[in-house]
């Protein structure tokens, strides 16, 4: 893969959001000069939290009436130099635009938070094009589409301690999630393999979302107790058949409670949190303990048997799996800290790890893991970067390997799945309070499980070497 072709590909399929890239990492250097020209009190591009700043008194007077608006873009460039169907490099993005409402600076309703936000994902991603691998690599790329993502309001009652959220949601933002593997490029370092690969279209999780309500108990200062139900399919179709382009969910406009409903709770055992814009560190290390499960009443399907008890791979077989009512996972997740570098420094070692388990008759993946370490402020004066290490692994069911191996006694070629890894090491610079850029690298072992290439039908895919680079640019 050369690097003419990848950046010639880069600005041929995106060119003007190429352009807006690269405006982003040229801007600061060719506005330098005029820092000494601004106004003392207002802070130089290099300061701001934001590109576009205060944008002419625009964000302050919408401050002033609690409205906050956030506009961030997500692109990156990722190819593959080795493994996979071929070699090759796209280009992918995501571009986030979020608008909450604090009611109470807004219309006196203290406790109150309305949230509207949508999405444009943009580009193409590279595990579909080029991988064929589970865990894909990463969580910016999807099926290309401009839409609303969230639209729901929440309400607080007794000062913080009882909240409620009822709309349109994306479950991860509260369910199944771990601080520290929020960096990482793979997406399943964001929502899980297990659900990913399990529910319908993934569940409603990013970048999808769906109808449902969510209770938030905080018991104690350190423990506390989530509970919601939502509608369990976005796109509302077959199993089989989840496209995220299909009718009103390409727009994000599928309010649908005509199927299943997942059911899902969580309890949090959290420790020496930082507040929410605090200054101040806590005393001691962070821990985050989690454990929680979900329930689906929708039907799903056996990977293995028909009907009537047949191997969906004899030619005995009427081709229809036998209907499954239900499914069910239980997971569990730590966030911890182990050392910091004094009492008030931002250099902290973290490590994670997460896992999910299923039942293995109506699910591709019975078991998936995730984890690793991070560093946060590396360097000295990188406060604000971030390094990382970190691993998945996804388990074939035995009820889906056993279906291939009655395959395999018909075409000896036939593999049987077994597991699916990947490791990630990655970097994030802060290079301006609105500007990140991340180099990333990932290793693939034993993509799909072990699957053929479509290319090379007599061969397994190979494991493979990605790398990408990834700018995160807050407008």
């Amino acid at each position: 893969m050369a690097v003419a072709d990848g950046l010639s590909l880069l600005f041929r399929e995106a060119p003007m959001r190429s352009l807006l890239l690269a405006t982003a990492f040229c801007l600061p250097a060719l506005l330098a000069h005029a820092q000494d020209a601004a106004p003392a009190e207002a802070p130089s591009i290099w300061e701001r939290a934001n590109l576009l700043g205060d944008m002419g008194g625009l964000r302050s007077r919408l401050s002033d009436h609690g409205v906050t608006l956030t506009l961030l873009e997500q692109s990156e460039f990722m190819g593959n130099v080795s493994g996979g169907y071929k070699q090759g490099s796209v280009y992918d993005g995501q571009t986030t635009l979020t608008v909450q409402v604090d009611m109470e600076k807004a219309f006196g309703l203290k406790g109150g938070t309305f949230n509207i936000s949508a999405l444009d994902i943009h580009g193409h991603g590279l595990s579909n094009a080029y991988l064929g691998n589970l865990q894909t690599v990463s969580g910016a790329s999807d099926s290309t589409a401009t839409r609303l993502w969230e639209l729901w309001y929440q309400q607080s009652f007794a000062d913080g301690a009882f909240d409620v959220k009822l709309g349109q949601q994306a479950v991860d933002q509260d369910f199944i999630n771990s601080s520290n593997s929020a960096m990482f490029y793979n997406t399943m370092m964001g929502w899980p393999m297990l659900p990913s690969a399990d529910l319908y279209a993934g569940g409603p999780a990013s970048p999808l979302s769906a109808l449902g309500v969510r209770v938030h108990v905080q018991a104690t200062d350190e423990i506390g107790f989530l509970a919601g139900v939502f509608d369990d399919n976005p796109p509302g179709g077959p199993f089989n058949n989840d496209s995220q382009l299909r009718g009103l969910t390409r727009s994000g406009l599928n309010f649908g409670l005509r199927t299943g409903a997942l059911f899902i709770a969580e309890v949090q055992y959290l420790l020496n949190q930082k507040a929410p814009g605090a200054d101040k560190l806590p005393d001691g290390l962070p821990t985050a303990l989690k454990f929680g499960f979900y329930a689906d009443t929708g039907d799903f399907y056996d990977q293995r048997y028909d009907t009537n008890g047949v191997s969906l791979a004899s030619a005995r077989s009427n081709g229809t799996p036998r209907k499954l009512s239900g499914n069910s996972a239980v997971y569990a997740l730590l966030d911890q800290g182990l050392w910091r570098a004094a009492p008030d420094s931002p250099r902290l070692l973290s490590v994670f790890a997460r896992v999910l388990t299923a039942p293995s008759d109506r699910n591709l993946i019975d078991t998936s893991v995730d984890g690793g370490v991070t560093l946060a402020a590396p360097l000295p004066g990188r406060d604000d970067d971030m390094a990382g290490l970190g691993f998945g692994y996804a388990h074939v069911s035995s009820r889906a390997a056993g279906y291939d191996q009655d395959v395999r006694l018909g075409n000896s070629l036939t593999p049987v799945r077994s597991s699916e890894w990947f490791l990630e090491a990655t970097y994030q610079a802060a290079i301006t309070p609105w500007l990140q850029l991340q180099p990333d690298v990932q290793y693939v072992i034993r993509p799909g499980g072990g699957v053929l290439n479509p290319l090379q039908p007599t061969q397994k895919i190979k494991d493979e070497l990605v790398f990408g680079l990834r700018a995160n640019i807050t407008f």
